[in-house]
Parts: structure tokens; sequence; C-alpha cells
């Protein structure tokens, strides 16, 4: 199985932090956010991995040769220009169906900037087992920004806060509202499905799809530690949160 982490984003939110480095090099405890992530799909099997890279992005490179790549496969997709999450994927798109057994293997797409307990080898369970297109990682917690499924499961919009703005592509009787968690188990098939050209965010993608009555479907996290490391009061509180051992 495959993974791309999403490591290209300019960190803005974690500044002064990024102002000297990229966001992936920020550490918690003395060890990197890309180091904390590439352990945790090396825990669930994975050893090929395609990076995207954008920001001090010769700094990755060069962390990743002093570290041997930390034994694993690593490829490094390079952006001139930052391409969003849906745009960076398209562009790493050759990794994941290079070969015959790629092509039908779903692989995970992960956030850098975020930590968590959740079992990778669940999740994919979940999405073999309902032969999902895509499945995301979600919570009941409060964010500025909600997705919304029905009681199956699937996506049918999202919803900004706190002016509710909503945006449904599908109808259902009943909607929850949910927080998406950056990391995704996905089935190679999406990748010609994504039509979007340039930088896009992948939820366009998603919702697009949804609304053809394309399984996107939600895997519930809640029991699951996760944060989001967006700003340098969330890698304080996930030092603490190490400390406790509550991850890591």
């Amino acid at each position: 199985m495959k993974a791309m982490i999403l490591a290209a984003g300019l960190g803005t939110r974690l500044r002064p932090l990024t102002d000297q480095r990229p966001k992936a090099l920020v550490e918690i405890e003395g060890r990197t956010l890309l180091a904390i992530t590439l352990s945790r799909l090396r825990s669930f099997g994975i050893r090929e991995v395609i990076i995207n890279v954008h920001h001090f992005a010769d700094m990755i490179l060069d962390y990743l040769k002093t570290n041997a790549n930390f034994g694993m496969r690593i490829e490094v997709s390079r952006e001139e220009v930052l391409l969003d999450t849906g745009g960076g994927l398209k562009k790493a798109a050759h990794f994941f169906i290079e070969d015959s057994r790629g092509a039908e293997d779903p692989f995970i797409l992960h956030n850098v900037d975020v930590v968590s307990t959740i079992d990778l080898r669940r999740m994919v369970q979940f999405h073999a087992e309902h032969q999902a297109l895509a499945t995301l990682a979600v919570q009941d917690r409060k964010t500025s920004r909600y997705l919304l499924f029905d009681e199956q499961l699937q996506l049918c919009g999202r919803r900004s806060a706190p002016d509710h703005k909503t945006e449904l592509v599908r109808p259902a009787e009943r909607l929850e509202a949910l927080a998406f968690s950056g990391i995704h188990v996905i089935s190679p098939r999406f990748l010609p499905m994504m039509t979007e050209e340039g930088a896009f965010s992948i939820i366009t993608s998603y919702l697009r799809l949804a609304s053809r009555k394309e399984k996107i479907l939600a895997f519930r996290a809640d029991e699951y530690y996760w944060r989001d490391l967006g700003k340098p009061a969330d890698l304080h509180q996930a030092a603490h949160d190490v400390g406790q051992k509550l991850f890591l």
C-alpha cells in the first residue's frame, strides 16, 4: 500500500516557526512532523510514499537524504506553484498507477500537520468493505468548515461556520455536520475523475462526484486522539499530550 503526505503549504499560521523552515520540519518533543507522519505510516505497513513540497523544498529533500528516507521508498513532488490538496494529488497521480497492482490498491492521503491515533488499518478495511471511491476520517467536534453526511455516511455537502452557509450536492432526509480530519483513503479510480485543473481543493472534486452518486464516505473517528497543528499553541498542547501518552 502507498501513501501521499501533503507537506507543500507555507505554514503561515505557524509563524515565526516557519520563517526559516517548512512546517514539515517543525518539531514536537524533538521529532519533526514529517518524521511523526512517516513513522505512523510505517507502523501500518506502508513503505512507499510521495511527499509534495514547495516552501523550503530543498530543506525537506536534504532532511530525507540525511535520514536515508527513513528506510522507505520516498519520492518528492515539487510544486513550483502551490496546487492545494486536489491539484497536488493530481500532479502526483503517476505514483499510484505506475504498476498494475497499484491501479487496484487504495492509498492514504495524509496532511503533515495533523497527529492522531486513528486506526488506518480499520479505515482501509471500512473503505474496502463499502467499495468507496474515497473515505474521509471525520469527528464530531467544532470546526470552521463542516462536511455534511447522510445516515448512510455518504457525503452530501458542506457548511461553513459561523455564517452557516450551506452547499448541498445530494438530497438527504437527515444530515450530520462533521469535522474532517485531514486523512483520506482513496481508490486509484478516483484519480482520472479529477477533472479540475490547476490549484484546487480535493473537497471540490469530492462534492462534484458525490452529486453524481459516487461513494464518498465518512469514517467515524470520534474514539481516537486527533489534533491539528496549525498554530504554535497547538504544538505546545501536542507536546503536553505526548507527556500524557495520548499519542506517540
